[in-house]
């Protein structure tokens, strides 16, 4: 395998200028700019729109602000709106943001672009973050080559089948510990409207490497399937990645939620609370809002179940969604307190007290397992949510050898349109546009034309 060139090119900085054709590629460069400190008391905080950030925007104005008298002012947008916004700013060096979430994907090509502040000091200085705390999969998912920290994780994440109880048990139905692919296809065909206005499953269909690409990858790799050999040949339309797909779209389209090919996560989380479907495979940290009564029709009658396989033992993903400060801003001391507060032990009780203790942004400490209030609001899911992340294996998610780790995606700059780009034709299939083959066969020959930067 040849080692892998992130250092040595500005191909991923070109790759995000692609798509986010707004940029020029003369304005990219695969190095960020020094940043400096300031005792600024204003900064702006990029996020993803997910549950978790929402709650941390309402809660940091009455306490980290009162407390340090340091102003957030928060953007937050949809996944895959601030995948491209956060690459640009970044890549171009533009410096409109202090701090941003990033994932596991990003943050180790990204240090290696020397994009990022290295936060191991700013942690070891705060003696009351307690990094030794961190779950060690997240550290490593947030480290770079140097073993240093490049984020802070917010909450971490697996990916677990929640369905309703309530409706298994009115169907006679019994879910399975660890269901196959099969029985959770067979199971979705039983509990089809089985409530008015019912699907039996949501499967996210938004394209986006990330939205779509992410339980579709970890369904090829359980069905043998993935985007390159070690020897990085690729295999997006070999037998499979196709039967995975074809399974994943003929799925969501018997028995999948309304508007499939616009579902993504946020989607797919207002379906099952609201009692539009009767199981979904996705993120574990959907948990915490599905069982939140004040937000989720469905809360009390969810449970939980590992991640179905086909040929593999395990499928579940690993992910943190985690705060990263770029180099180019010139508030870090500012930021850090922000990042350092916003990943704290301090926090999650903050969160629990507050708003409820299942929305506690969990999956990255250790000792949030060991929170007596904790352990009780979580007691359907928080045990499977550690064991999912534990067993969760970067390096071997498959069946065969891989080239770089990941689960739900391919650690090289180039995936980021590669995956985007593929998705967006398989869920046109899911839409009925086009074909599964024609989708794939696209996808394998932007696959060759990546795979051609690595093979020997």
């Amino acid at each position: 395998m040849r080692p892998t060139r992130f250092t040595r090119s500005t191909r991923y900085a070109l790759t995000a200028c692609a798509a986010t054709a707004a940029l020029l590629a003369t304005a990219c460069s695969g190095a960020g700019a020094g940043g400096s400190s300031s005792d600024s008391k204003s900064i702006n905080v990029l996020m993803v729109g997910n549950p978790q950030m929402e709650d941390i925007a309402k809660l940091t104005k009455s306490t980290f602000t009162k407390e340090t008298g340091i102003k957030v002012n928060f953007t937050v947008l949809p996944e895959n709106e601030l995948r491209d916004k956060v690459t640009q700013d970044v890549a171009t060096k533009a410096g409109q943001y202090d701090v941003a979430t990033i994932g596991a994907y990003e943050v180790p090509i990204w240090q290696k672009n020397g994009w990022l502040h290295e936060l191991s000091s700013y942690a070891d200085q705060d003696k009351g973050f307690d990094k030794g705390d961190l779950l060690k999969p997240m550290v490593q998912s947030v480290s770079g080559s140097d073993g240093k920290l490049y984020a802070l994780p917010f909450y971490g994440e697996s990916s677990f089948l929640m369905y309703r109880k309530d409706v298994f048990a009115q169907k006679g139905l019994k879910m399975p510990e660890h269901p196959t692919w099969q029985q959770v296809a067979d199971l979705a065909a039983k509990v089809d409207g089985a409530q008015p206005g019912m699907r039996g499953i949501c499967l996210r269909g938004l394209a986006g490497w990330g939205e779509l690409g992410a339980p579709l990858t970890s369904v090829v790799n359980t069905f043998g399937g993935t985007w390159f050999t070690k020897d990085w040949k690729a295999q997006v339309n070999g037998e499979g990645f196709k039967n995975a797909t074809n399974f994943y779209v003929n799925l969501v389209r018997k028995h999948g939620e309304a508007g499939a090919a616009q579902a993504g996560f946020t989607e797919c989380l207002n379906a099952m609370s609201q009692g539009k479907v009767a199981m979904w495979y996705d993120a574990t940290s959907a948990a915490g809002s599905l069982e939140d009564p004040s937000t989720s029709k469905a809360a009390g009658k969810i449970g939980y179940v590992y991640a179905p396989v086909e040929k593999t033992k395990s499928s579940g993903w690993l992910w943190a969604w985690a705060w990263a400060m770029p180099k180019t801003t010139k508030k870090a001391d500012a930021a850090s307190k922000f990042m350092l507060w916003a990943s704290s032990k301090k926090y999650e009780k903050l969160v629990g007290e507050k708003l409820g203790w299942a929305r506690v942004p969990a999956g990255k400490r250790a000792s949030t397992y060991g929170i007596p209030q904790y352990e009780k609001a979580a007691a359907s899911f928080g045990d499977i949510t550690l064991k999912s992340i534990q067993q969760a294996d970067p390096t071997n998610p498959g069946v065969q050898p891989r080239p770089t780790v990941g689960i739900q995606f391919v650690a090289i700059p180039e995936f980021q349109d590669l995956g985007t780009k593929t998705t967006q034709e398989i869920s046109a299939a899911i839409a009925g546009r086009t074909s599964v083959d024609t989708a794939l066969n696209d996808g394998q020959k932007q696959a060759e034309d990546v795979a051609k930067n690595y093979a020997k």
